[in-house]
């Protein structure tokens, strides 16, 4: 059974699909075993509460520095020590640290066909305006591996979603997660509880 640790930063929409994906046999053999934000407000930790799932608040505002957060951060996922880090809407840069004691251990899902609309300043509404404001006909969901870049790890699945010319970025982000988010990040999971993911070479293979 995969153990999950699911980091987000706001409502929480990922994470729901993720455990509605659950309760439907979409992902098998894995679990969420804790839910971690940076927000002790987000709706996130709510959801996982609500279903008995630990949930964590690790806040940088909560630390005299980044690099004192980051150790923290590190240490508490450590010993969670989880199967699958899962970066669902998670606002926060992780930790060199982490990401080398879980190399090819942690997933994100980002909102835009990778490598258009990503790296530095691309999260959340941002991608959908700028992808408007570029006037391009698709765009669509990326589920990558994460390394020591800004959306640059291996990619794993991708989801195109149609862009209409009367779309709103609101519009545009709400039909991304419908069609391509809400379903390609489960699908990662699965594949990855069930052993049918490779890294080799800095690419990802399903077997």
């Amino acid at each position: 059974m995969l153990r999950l640790l699911v980091c987000v930063s706001g409502g929480g929409t990922n994470l729901q699909a993720i455990l509605d994906a659950i309760d439907h046999g979409i992902i098998t053999n894995a679990r969420v075993e804790t839910v971690i934000s940076n927000n002790e407000n987000a709706y996130a930790l709510e959801r996982a509460r609500s279903r008995g799932i630990e949930a964590l608040c690790l806040s940088p505002k909560s630390y005299e520095t980044r690099e004192l957060f980051n150790q923290a951060f590190t240490d508490r996922v450590k010993r969670i020590n989880p199967d699958l880090i899962v970066l669902a809407g998670f606002l926060v840069a992780i930790p060199a640290a982490m990401i080398e004691a879980f190399e090819n251990r942690i997933i994100n899902i980002h909102p835009s066909l990778i490598p258009s609309f990503c790296g530095v300043g691309f999260y959340g509404l941002r991608v959908h305006e700028a992808v408007l404001a570029r006037g391009v006909k698709v765009t669509g969901a990326t589920v990558h591996f994460v390394d020591g870049g800004m959306d640059t790890g291996p990619i794993l699945l991708q989801k195109a979603v149609e862009v209409c010319q009367q779309d709103t970025p609101r519009e545009l982000q709400q039909r991304v997660m419908e069609q391509a988010e809400w379903k390609i990040l489960p699908q990662a999971i699965d594949l990855i509880a069930n052993g049918r993911v490779e890294v080799t070479e800095g690419k990802a293979y399903i077997i």
